[in-house]
C-alpha cells in the first residue's frame, strides 16, 4: 500500500495524445524514476493505453492509473470499463469524481460513491476528486459544496489506512482556465477537507493525501506544494510534456530536501 502522506505528483493525460506520443512521453518520464526515492509518481493516460504504458513502466517505481471505472465489476455497460479491466492491465489507481466527470457527464456524487466504494474493494486506490465553481465561491460556499460532495462521495465508505484513498482538492474554476488558486485559497480548503476527513475517519482519514489540481505549473508548484495540508498535485496540461511535468517534480523535490 502507497504510503500515507508521502508526496504525490500526478499527472492526468485526459483524452490527449497517440498512442506513441503516450509511448514517448512516458518512456521520457523514467529520467525521473530516482525522484521516486523521496515521492510518488504518477500516470494517468487514456485507457486504451493503459497496459501498454504499464508494460513500458513495468521496472520503473512510477505508478499508473486509469482515469475513470464503472462501479459494477462487469456487465452490458458499453464502453465501460471494470475496476478488474485496470488492474489486470497494470494499473493501481484511478481518478474519480473528476469536474469534468460531474460536470460534463452529469455524475452524482451517489453514483461517485458507488465507483469509490467499487475501486476500494477492487484494491484499486481511488483519486477522489471535489471541487467548487467560481460561482460558488464567489457567493461563500466552498465549504457547503466540499462538505457535500465529501458526504455523498464517501456515504457508507470505511478506510482502515490511509493509504486506501486520496482525496484531490480542484476547483472548478482553476481547472484548464490558467487561473490557479493562491496557495492560501487552496491551503484553506485542504485544511477544510483534512478536518472534515478526521472527523468522519479518524486518524486513518486525517492521514490520507490531499492533492491540489487546478492549472498546476513548474512556476506555480513551490508555493502550492510547501503548504502544510497540500500533498501533492494533481496535474493536467502541464503533464503532457515531459519538461513541465518533470519540472513540478523538481520543484517538489527541492520543498522535500529543505
Amino acid at each position: 500500500m502507497i504510503e500515507q502522506r508521502r508526496m504525490l505528483i500526478a499527472g492526468n493525460w485526459k483524452m490527449n495524445l497517440s498512442l506513441d506520443e503516450a509511448v514517448e512521453l512516458a518512456a521520457s518520464m523514467m529520467e525521473y524514476s530516482s525522484a521516486t526515492a523521496k515521492l510518488d509518481i504518477a500516470l494517468f493516460p487514456p485507457a486504451v493505453y493503459i497496459e501498454r504504458i504499464s508494460s513500458l513502466l513495468e521496472h520503473s517505481p512510477i505508478i499508473v492509473g486509469a482515469q475513470n471505472i464503472h462501479p459494477e465489476e462487469a456487465g452490458a455497460f458499453t464502453g465501460e470499463i471494470s475496476s478488474k479491466m485496470v488492474l489486470t492491465s497494470g494499473g493501481q489507481m484511478v481518478i474519480l469524481g473528476h469536474s469534468e466527470r460531474r460536470h460534463i457527464f452529469a455524475e452524482t456524487d451517489e453514483f461517485i460513491c458507488a465507483k469509490v466504494k467499487r475501486a476500494i474493494l477492487s484494491e484499486l486506490t481511488p483519486v477522489l476528486c471535489i471541487g467548487e465553481t467560481i460561482d460558488q465561491r464567489d457567493a461563500g460556499e466552498t465549504n457547503r459544496v466540499l462538505k457535500r460532495q465529501l458526504e455523498g462521495s464517501l456515504d457508507g465508505i470505511t478506510i482502515e489506512f490511509p493509504g486506501e484513498l486520496v482525496l484531490a482538492y480542484e476547483p472548478v474554476w482553476a481547472i484548464g482556465t490558467g487561473r490557479v488558486a493562491t496557495p492560501e485559497q487552496a491551503q484553506e480548503a485542504h485544511a477544510f477537507i483534512r478536518e472534515w476527513m478526521d472527523g468522519r475517519f479518524g486518524r486513518a482519514g486525517r492521514d490520507c493525501r490531499i492533492l491540489y489540481g487546478g492549472s498546476v505549473k513548474p512556476d506555480n508548484a513551490a508555493g502550492i506544494l510547501t503548504q502544510a495540508d497540500i500533498d501533492g498535485a494533481l496535474v493536467g496540461g502541464a503533464s503532457l510534456k515531459s519538461l513541465s511535468f518533470g519540472g513540478i517534480i523538481i520543484e517538489a523535490l527541492k520543498i522535500l530536501e529543505r
